[in-house]
């Protein structure tokens, strides 16, 4: 995992909704790089000791700035708030490098629809430069509760035109992911980020008629990692914590902090949590093992996965 930082200096802040924010950076010492589209970048916020992931937002091609937009979440463990109350004009941050765990398939053969929920939109205003620039055929479906609160809608009308369908669940619109899905070709890619609802109905229907190598999606926020309670020993550590009904072993750490984890998406899906599991099974829920790796018992995304048992020893 690259542990480097780029250091940042945050040169606007626009209020976009009442409950999102966008966040432009500009580099301090050196150029920022190019990225690929549907990459993020985790933002550490140090003196609160915490490190959460974004989706960029803007031109993949673009070294003068990169830009994020953040939901203030109601049931932020800290991440949103402190970007929304904290973070201000002229201060300086740090970045983790671009990753890309989300990657738009560059095929210009293929049809390309994209299926955003709520805050879920941000991975594909990157796409749309690819998309535009190589001359793909792509359509966008952005749902959300209430008009009120949605971000970037006015601008995508003027940018993409008819290739946009809004779905307000306040004005009682609705998507009907099943017939999306019957309405494409067997070509088709299909690409979904937001709540995780509507998530598995994109890959449910997606898999059945278009195949799981169509289906590409990113969960974003925090999956919850609810079940039974139960006993993570640490072996190098040489201490142990309860796991409670409602919470994850990361969070646990987190919460305990004697143990630093990197953990850049917290839903199973970068793979950068990844730990060695050295006694009981794990109940695996993460995106990123395949069956194979995930019946052979050897490693844990301890962000969302769970023991299946009372205790679990880890290589931590």
């Amino acid at each position: 995992m690259n542990q480097q930082k780029i250091a940042v200096t945050v040169s606007r802040i626009e209020q976009l909704s009442p409950t999102i924010k966008m966040f432009e950076f500009m580099a301090r010492d050196t150029e920022l790089a190019p990225f690929t589209a549907g990459s993020h970048v985790a933002v550490h916020m140090d003196d609160a000791g915490l490190r959460r992931a974004y989706s960029l937002i803007s031109d993949p091609a673009g070294t003068g700035h990169y830009r994020i937009s953040v939901l203030r979440d109601e049931n932020s463990k800290g991440g949103s708030a402190y970007m929304h109350d904290k973070v201000a004009v002229g201060d300086v941050l740090h970045l983790s490098p671009a990753q890309n765990f989300f990657p738009l398939v560059h095929d210009t053969t293929c049809k390309h629809v994209l299926v955003a929920g709520g805050i879920g939109i941000t991975p594909f205003l990157s796409y749309l430069y690819e998309l535009e620039q190589e001359g793909m055929d792509f359509e966008l479906h952005y749902c959300f509760r209430n008009g009120a609160n949605a971000a970037y809608v006015e601008q995508l009308r003027q940018r993409i035109g008819d290739r946009l369908f809004v779905y307000d669940n306040a004005q009682g619109q609705q998507l009907s992911v099943e017939r999306l899905v019957q309405q494409q070709n067997q070509n088709t890619h299909l690409y979904v980020c937001g709540p995780q609802p509507l998530i598995n109905a994109v890959i449910e229907h997606g898999n059945v008629h278009l195949g799981e190598q169509q289906v590409h999606f990113e969960n974003f926020g925090e999956i919850a990692s609810g079940g039974n309670s139960f006993e993570v020993h640490f072996q190098r550590s040489g201490f142990s914590l309860e796991v409670g009904q409602d919470m994850s072993i990361l969070q646990a750490i987190e919460n305990d902090k004697r143990i630093a984890i990197e953990c850049l998406c917290r839903n199973g899906v970068c793979g950068t949590c990844e730990t060695v599991i050295l006694e009981g099974e794990a109940d695996h829920r993460d995106h990123y093992l395949d069956e194979g790796e995930r019946t052979a018992q050897k490693s844990m995304m301890i962000c969302v996965s769970r023991a299946k048992g009372n205790r679990l020893v880890l290589d931590l």
